[in-house]
């Protein structure tokens, strides 16, 4: 457990103790072996009891499928490996990590933390974390995988407590992901599941990727504010002064020496020239990384930034790592590779668990019958519309706990709100950016979150005994504060009538 301060009051008494209880649990991959054999229990307790619900896109009716039935322990055995190698976010991890640990045993991350640290206002360093975090989702996970951990190496820097800025990158990265700027992968995703549910009763009705636009532009900046008092009033004074034994690379922060600035210089050059290729393929209209139907949104730039990334990291930190003489041939590369999958070792053993409990909750049906359930009980609610659309935050951020993927979630409560609310008199982009809202809140405390078990790993190499605990009690007050100014922010834009995005209103005209 991570070391705090005296207790000053309820709250944080009560975080410490759920820190405590979460701790106690067993150890993390231990406790996604025991939810992945209680759905196993309960598929088959489902499945006896007759339970089924109605899929409201498809209209067949879902019933629990035994898992511990002839066919449900062969799929069980057949399947585990494919589960584990299948896993999202493994191969993810795995192909950025090689890329990034040339650039970390080369020097170049190091100096470029060096770099930042010693010419950043010091003042802005917790805002610049969770707002780089927020923007980081535009390129699909890296904000996980590389800013998270580069996080704690930037605070400790500062003499600041290591996994305040992890959970600040943590806060922007997760909590934040309904906020940007610009529009990401998960835009015309989400758009084009509203638009099927929303043909259902109007068949000529189109949702624009940009259908939230302008409400996450405004989130990004509340969002930012809102982590980054989180963090410096909550969530630092509570985990107190790091004592732990820091590495020598991470607290050694001289000023860079004339080799390593020329390392920096040529790594620079390479960056350029990786972005020039990057804006050839891109700028012309049939340029070489746009997408088949000529937009950015689809291309394999976007979709393949993972392979952007190790590609980018890779490249400039051979440029370094010749450069300063830290790399002289192929052998000290490739080593440098082994090394940064040596620290994976914890997040592997946790993938493998948490990956067939992911699996046998998709197999078992149980996810979507919980789902249906629960949007039931809202639906039955005859309440005015902002009480309303506060409800559906909540019965989204409930269910974000139990299912990870936002399109998953949102391929199952679109066909039944949107009509629901269209009939209403509510446009489908606001039934969007509502469900977006609660989607995001909780992924910072939910262990179905994909790079959880990651984000454990990260933590651990701080403090080794730290827990799911630890991790939840860290991220609560900012799932609660981004849940609070989030509806104060949502009952604001509803009260003045402002329009979400170019052409999409709070208000749906049902034809007659």
């Amino acid at each position: 457990m991570v070391k705090s301060k005296k207790s000053s009051g309820i709250f944080e008494r009560m975080l410490n103790w759920t820190e405590k209880a979460g701790n106690a649990l067993p150890h993390p991959a231990t406790l996604f072996a025991l939810f992945a054999f209680a759905v196993l229990v309960f598929s088959a307790i489902g499945y006896a009891l007759g339970w089924e619900v109605i899929h409201p896109g498809t209209k067949e009716t879902i019933t629990p499928v035994n898992l511990l039935s002839h066919d449900g322990i062969h799929r069980i055995l057949l399947e585990m490996v494919d589960n584990f190698t299948g896993f999202a976010p493994l191969g993810i991890v795995l192909v950025a990590m090689l890329g990034i640990g040339i650039a970390e045993q080369s020097g170049l991350i190091n100096a470029i933390i060096r770099s930042l640290v010693l010419n950043s206002p010091k003042r802005l360093l917790t805002f610049v974390l969770v707002f780089t975090g927020i923007l980081s989702n535009v390129a699909s996970d890296v904000g996980y995988i590389l800013l998270i951990p580069l996080a704690g190496v930037i605070f400790i820097a500062v003499g600041r407590h290591p996994i305040a800025g992890m959970a600040a990158a943590f806060a922007g990265v997760s909590g934040g992901f309904s906020a940007n700027l610009v529009l990401g992968t998960v835009d015309p995703l989400l758009a084009g599941l509203s638009q099927e549910a929303a043909r259902i009763l109007d068949p000529s009705y189109t949702v624009n990727p940009t259908a939230n636009y302008y409400f996450m532009v405004v989130s990004t900046l509340i969002i930012a504010v809102t982590g980054t008092f989180i963090t410096e009033k909550i969530v630092e004074p509570r985990l107190g002064t790091y004592t732990g034994k820091l590495d020598v690379k991470e607290s050694s922060f001289d000023k860079l020496s004339k080799k390593e600035k020329k390392g920096l210089r040529m790594a620079l050059v390479v960056m350029i020239v990786i972005i020039g290729i990057t804006l050839i393929g891109i700028i012309p209209p049939d340029g070489f990384f746009r997408g088949q139907d000529g937009t950015l949104l689809n291309s394999p730039l976007i979709r393949g930034v993972v392979a952007m990334l190790f590609i980018t990291a890779g490249a400039t930190g051979l440029a370094y790592g010749f450069t300063t003489g830290t790399f002289k041939n192929d052998s000290d590369v490739m080593n440098g590779m082994a090394a940064s999958m040596k620290t994976l070792a914890t997040y592997l053993v946790l993938v493998f668990f948490a990956a067939q409990f992911v699996a046998y909750f998709k197999w078992s049906n149980l996810g979507i019958i919980l789902a249906v359930k629960g949007a039931g009980l809202l639906m039955s609610a005859d309440i005015g519309l902002i009480p309303l659309m506060i409800l559906f935050i909540l019965l989204s951020a409930s269910i974000n706990m139990l299912m990870g993927s936002a399109s998953a979630k949102w391929a199952i409560l679109a066909p039944i709100f949107i009509p629901m609310f269209m009939i209403m008199g509510y446009s489908p982009e606001l039934s969007q950016v509502v469900y977006r809202i609660g989607d995001s809140v909780t992924n910072v405390i939910s262990p179905m979150m994909s790079f959880f078990a990651l984000i454990i790993a990260f933590v651990q190499k701080y403090e080794p005994k730290s827990g799911i605990g630890t991790i939840i009690a860290t991220m609560v007050p900012y799932s609660i504060a981004f849940l609070v100014v989030w509806i104060l922010l949502l009952v604001a834009w509803l009260l003045i009538g402002l329009p979400l995005g170019p052409d999409a209103g709070i208000h749906y005209l049902l034809a007659k």
